[in-house]
């Protein structure tokens, strides 16, 4: 197959940060994807409604002219969060879920959740007016190994939750195991997962053997081989539950390229041709539409795009850097030749 045109795909896991930062990373985003679900984790966190549509805004400034794109808002959740946000979130359009980061987990995670039970009554909020929690699936204890902490998130966190609020809908995000997906296969329908194009792509070698690679590192962290090949398994597989998010999060390169490097990897340059050659590779074309175009809009409750895209297998050259701010970013595969290209 040389060509193939589908359905305008969405991102459903999206860092775009803020300011001056949103003109590169938004317009990444507008030239591929139809509509985007915004991580809430900037440096200050967006904790509330209005905090998120003032967000809302800053985002729509920075669409280039000619390009339509509907950023999906998401609240940030505390230790603190009041129940009656979770009712104002439901009534407005603009915010469609809220997030759940374990306090320290990753990038702007210190104001996240300190134990789960703090939040029932949200969740149970979250549970009557029908807010997805996406859940950023790692526990935090010291204790445990950095390659285990998603199969323990399971155990001790998602399962105890599931039971107890069995409406909440979940999006178990960029899940990086096996178990995560042996998790979400067998979870009741109101669970379902997001995979990224970096953990379909890479496993912890291309993080760690022959010296670190600071611009591989991303939290989750990568996995073993066996982890990958079972996600590439569920992404080209056409299962409903699972769907496209990037979870790309763009870092300056110094901030990269330092002795205590950010986490995080940007893929929003090229992500649905990315996405295209690990469906070719996996002769799996076919199911590329369900998993980047449909999967997603049916489990949000949303309708499906109106638009189509046509990639082509071309290759093209990526470009080493764009510019980020004031600095560079140095993107996924910078300098190195992908197979598909997105017809303009």
């Amino acid at each position: 197959m040389k060509t193939l045109t589908i359905i305008r795909p969405d991102d459903w896991h999206i860092h775009l940060r803020d300011e001056a930062v949103l003109k590169t990373t938004v317009a990444h985003c507008a030239r591929q994807f139809a509509r985007a679900i915004v991580m809430p984790n900037l440096v200050s966190p967006v904790t509330t409604t209005a905090m998120a549509l003032a967000y809302h805004k800053r985002i729509l400034a920075a669409i280039p002219e000619g390009l339509s794109f509907n950023p999906l808002m998401t609240l940030y959740l505390t230790d603190n969060t009041p129940v009656d946000e979770i009712r104002r979130a439901s009534e407005n359009e603009y915010v469609v879920a809220v997030k759940l980061y374990p306090a320290g987990v990753t990038t702007h995670s210190n104001a996240g959740v300190t134990g789960l039970k703090k939040v029932y009554p949200v969740l149970a909020a979250m549970e009557k007016y029908q807010l997805p929690l996406l859940v950023h699936g790692e526990v935090t204890d010291p204790g445990i190994d950095i390659f285990d902490r998603e199969k323990i998130f399971i155990e001790r966190c998602l399962i105890p939750v599931i039971a107890k609020f069995p409406h909440l809908r979940v999006v178990f995000e960029h899940i990086t195991t096996k178990d995560a997906v042996d998790f979400v296969r067998q979870a009741p329908a109101t669970v379902a997962a997001t995979i990224t194009a970096h953990h379909l792509l890479l496993n912890r070698n291309d993080l760690l053997a022959g010296g670190i690679r600071p611009h591989h590192y991303c939290l989750p962290v990568l996995k073993r081989e066996i982890h990958r090949q079972a996600l590439i398994t569920a992404a080209v597989g056409g299962e409903a539950k699972f769907f496209l998010g990037t979870d790309s999060a763009p870092h300056e390169q110094q901030q990269k390229e330092t002795a205590c490097g950010c986490a995080g990897i940007y893929t929003a340059h090229a992500a649905i041709e990315l996405y295209a050659a690990i469906f070719d590779e996996a002769r799996a074309l076919d199911k590329l539409e369900a998993f980047a175009s449909i999967n997603g809009p049916a489990f949000y409750r949303l309708p499906r795009n109106h638009e189509q895209i046509t990639l082509t297998k071309t290759a093209w050259t990526i470009p080493g850097s764009y510019p980020l701010a004031n600095g560079k970013l140095i993107p996924l595969f910078a300098a190195q030749k992908i197979n598909w290209s997105l017809i303009p």
